[in-house]
């Protein structure tokens, strides 16, 4: 029989019992943010393209002892290239596993380039990768949180809803879509106790970032650190974010604690968007 005194008990880890999907699972951000919603007793669904770097992550999380953890996560490869097969498996999760309480939209971002060179099968690409799978999981996801009187959807998109970034066209584009959407869907499910947040990541160390760095050295014929030095020079904080600070913000508006916040864009960026 357990005597310990009520007061002195371990609390619950405030997701204990909330199943977590979390897209682009595999590296970078979306690694980050699942070891950060396993630390708070979050059940994961890992999903992204590579299943061997999927199950990389899961045996890092299980191996990790975070305190919270609540079990294994299980690893689910998907392309988000094919909207249809993420609709199904959206639904095959729910129907298998049941709900999903906490749903972290985050996808890998168009190439560079200028948006008066995308072409109309660019623009549908990625408004179908970013827009469509996002809202095709929310509306897989949106009944179980309704029931549960509990949702969390947190969009990982960019600093350039607020401030167009030079050289992103496409990027920008979609990315302004992806807020509004979350903008105005944060005030339909309100009421439900779901709320709709949008993270806004600055520059922050990841393959992406380092691909744009290469690009960007080719074209002007520069090399890699000097077009670094040049990006972490525009930055107040004068470097670039790791992915564990993007995650931090990410846990927090996914926790009860952030009850009250919904409908925001939530700048991660070292200071550096140049707008309130």
């Amino acid at each position: 029989m357990n005597t310990t005194p009520s007061s002195l008990l371990a609390p619950s880890p405030p997701l204990a019992g909330r199943r977590a999907w979390v897209s682009g699972a595999s590296r970078g951000i979306g690694r980050a943010c699942a070891h950060e919603l396993a630390r708070l007793g979050a059940e994961l669904v890992l999903v992204a393209r590579d299943a061997g770097a999927l199950e990389s992550v899961a045996a890092e999380i299980s191996a990790s002892a975070h305190p919270g953890a609540s079990s294994t996560p299980r690893v689910l490869p998907l392309d988000f290239a094919e909207v249809d097969r993420v609709a199904g498996a959206a639904a095959d999760e729910v129907a298998r596993h049941g709900p999903v309480h906490v749903l972290i939209n985050n996808t890998g971002g168009p190439p560079g380039g200028p948006v008066a060179g995308a072409t109309i099968e660019d623009l549908q690409r990625w408004f179908s990768i970013h827009l469509a799978c996002n809202h095709t999981l929310a509306t897989a996801f949106l009944p179980g949180m309704r029931t549960a009187g509990y949702g969390r959807i947190v969009n990982i998109i960019s600093t350039s809803v607020k401030q167009p970034i030079p050289g992103l066209g496409v990027s920008n584009t979609v990315r302004g879509a992806v807020a509004n959407w979350a903008k105005t869907l944060a005030g339909e499910v309100a009421a439900d106790g779901i709320t709709v947040n949008n993270i806004l990541p600055g520059a922050t160390d990841t393959d992406r970032l380092r691909g744009l760095i290469a690009a960007r050295a080719t074209r002007t014929g520069t090399g890699e650190a000097e077009v670094a030095a040049d990006m972490k020079h525009a930055i107040p904080a004068r470097r670039f974010a790791q992915p564990t600070e993007i995650a931090a913000a990410v846990a927090f508006l996914a926790s009860p604690s952030a009850g009250y916040i919904t409908g925001i864009n939530l700048p991660v960026d070292g200071g550096r968007t140049g707008c309130l």
